[in-house]
């Protein structure tokens, strides 16, 4: 009689933490909000759910909406899972859909009926207005091999500056542009702003206000004469305010050349010429004005130079001869140069150099046979 108490003591043991694996299941499954699967027929109700061969994970939640936060301030959060399984879950993976939501060190393996974490850190200091990001976790579930946990909310900054960074449109008609940054105070306390500063003496910039205190307009503009090719510089503002004491708006351009010779530079084949030697050049005015040249010269003896116009006031081409024996010095170059009526370009010029010739190869040293000895010695 002992010995049937005690086997029937075991079994309610046993029956007892299946019903604590069913209940921990199930609460996870309701915490998520996803509506388990209807049990099959002549199967016990919330065994198809609970009873899962093999490891099965089920979060507490996969979506964290963190609601409304400054930017800069720590905003963290654990996501928790439950193995529902038989078996060991293994998390081999936690891949954030961008740097700015790193993980920490979450739960590599985790028993059946026990819980696990996934730390999740949002860098918001880059951030302003909604955010929304996703991180992929991969496991050993047969049935969910990943699941996509999301993140969302939105970020705000006591001072705003929109757009981010100015680009300044420059065209070669055109080298004096201008754009406007916006600044946009959230704080409570007016704000003031002193003059702004840039790092580069082509890009200028000055503060307008639009509503004292509150709202402000950054006019940031091109300092003629610019160079052709990339143009940028840095905008700082200094402030009242102690959560953004220094605003930074990086500043950039693309100054086209008004005056385009291509090739950029003639080359000759190495001297002296066996026969006369003919070059062209090809020049193109991108400005929306007509363009004039003139005095086309190049200070090289005999050299002939021809410059004709191919598309009034647009295109224009020059051809250079040089005649037999033609060479220059060693490691001397010479230039066609020619007069602009555009008085951002009165002069361009366009070098010419000459290879140099290559040295003959040398011939192999003869073999030599070592003279014979006398016999005898």
């Amino acid at each position: 009689m002992k010995e049937c108490l005690v086997e029937n003591e075991k079994r309610l043991s046993s029956v007892a933490a299946k019903t604590l694996v069913m209940a921990l299941c199930a609460a996870a499954l309701s915490a998520t909000g996803v509506k388990a699967r209807q049990p099959l027929q002549g199967t016990p109700s919330g065994a198809g759910s609970t009873n899962v061969s093999g490891p099965k994970i089920q979060f507490a939640t996969t979506l964290w909406d963190f609601g409304r936060e400054k930017a800069g301030a720590p905003v963290k959060f654990t996501y928790v899972f439950t193995n529902c399984g038989d078996r060991v879950l293994e998390v081999k993976s936690v891949q954030p859909s961008c740097g700015c939501t790193p993980a920490g060190e979450w739960s590599k393996q985790v028993e059946p009926s026990k819980t696990g974490t996934i730390p999740i850190q949002l860098n918001s200091a880059g951030f302003n207005g909604p955010v929304s990001k996703t991180v992929t976790v991969t496991c050993n579930d047969p049935t969910t091999p990943e699941v996509t946990l999301q993140i969302k909310g939105t970020v705000w900054k006591s001072v705003e500056v929109k757009p981010l960074f100015a680009f300044l449109h420059v065209t070669a008609n055109s080298q004096s542009v201008s754009r406007v940054v916006h600044i946009i105070n959230h704080e409570e306390e007016p704000l003031t702003l002193s003059a702004p500063e840039s790092d580069n003496r082509a890009i200028a910039a000055e503060v307008k206000t639009n509503q004292p205190g509150r709202e402000f307009r950054l006019l940031i503009k091109t300092v003629p004469p610019l160079l052709p090719g990339r143009l940028q510089g840095k905008i700082t503002v200094k402030t009242s305010s102690t959560n953004a004491p220094v605003l930074t708006v990086p500043a950039f351009a693309f100054v086209p050349p008004i005056i385009t010779v291509t090739p950029s530079q003639l080359s000759l084949p190495p001297g002296p010429l066996a026969a006369a030697s003919t070059l062209s050049v090809i020049i193109q005015n991108n400005s929306t004005n007509a363009l004039a040249l003139s005095d086309a010269t190049i200070k090289a003896k005999d050299v002939e130079v021809d410059l004709q116009v191919v598309k009034p006031g647009r295109l224009f081409r020059a051809t250079l001869t040089f005649p037999p024996g033609f060479e220059l010095p060693q490691g001397q170059q010479v230039e066609l140069s020619f007069k602009s009526s555009h008085p951002l370009c009165p002069l361009v010029k366009v070098p010419v150099t000459q290879a140099t010739p290559s040295a003959a190869p040398s011939a192999p040293p003869s073999a030599t046979t070592p003279a014979p000895q006398p016999s005898g010695q």
